[in-house]
């Protein structure tokens, strides 16, 4: 009786060392940023800044996009940004009558965006004169091991991805509120 206690002990004496080192060892775990902006003006508006899938122009820190296919799904584009580097995306989902598009990054420099696996959405919603554009994401970070640099963790991600949609978000509201 005392031998099998013993044994008890000694196994969940075990089992706590190694739970708290596995429990590390899954690798990344999905991120997500969310954000959107009220903007006084009406949703179709608001659409037809940001609606092209070819035209990011919009977005302040984008120099120029090229791509192909329209805004049907599966449409290519790429974007190079002002400050270097460039970015691929492939078109997911077009729905224009609801204001809304998918699109997925293809190829990245981590060095521009440290982000894997990357999937987001624009969308408008409104009536009258009031719009709220909202940007969401899902992405891994940078580095898909465990112990990221710093330049490639889920912090890096997280801050890198809300960084580009609050620019995006303000250039938008700022242009959509501007005269007519």
């Amino acid at each position: 009786m005392i031998r099998a206690l013993a044994a008890t002990l000694a196994l969940s004496a075990l089992a706590l060392a190694i739970g708290p080192q596995s429990a590390d060892a899954h690798g990344p775990s999905r991120q997500k940023v969310i954000k959107s902006v009220e903007i006084n003006a009406a949703p179709d508006k608001v659409w037809k800044i940001i609606g092209n899938f070819q035209d990011i122009g919009w977005h302040p820190a984008v120099e120029k996009t090229e791509g192909t296919g329209g805004n049907e799904s599966g449409a290519k584009r790429t974007i190079t940004l002002k400050g270097g580097g460039q970015i691929h995306e492939a078109l997911t989902k077009y729905d224009a009558a609801a204001h809304s598009m998918s699109y997925e990054i293809t190829e990245v420099d981590m060095k521009v965006l440290p982000v894997n696996n990357y999937s987001s959405t624009l969308s408008v919603e409104g009536e009258g004169d009031k719009s709220v554009l909202k940007w969401k994401g899902a992405f891994y970070r940078g580095f898909m091991n465990n112990d990221p640099p710093p330049e490639l963790n889920d912090e890096a991600a997280v801050k890198a991805v809300t960084g580009v949609y609050e620019g995006g978000l303000a250039a938008v509201k700022k242009a959509a509120e501007a005269g007519g």
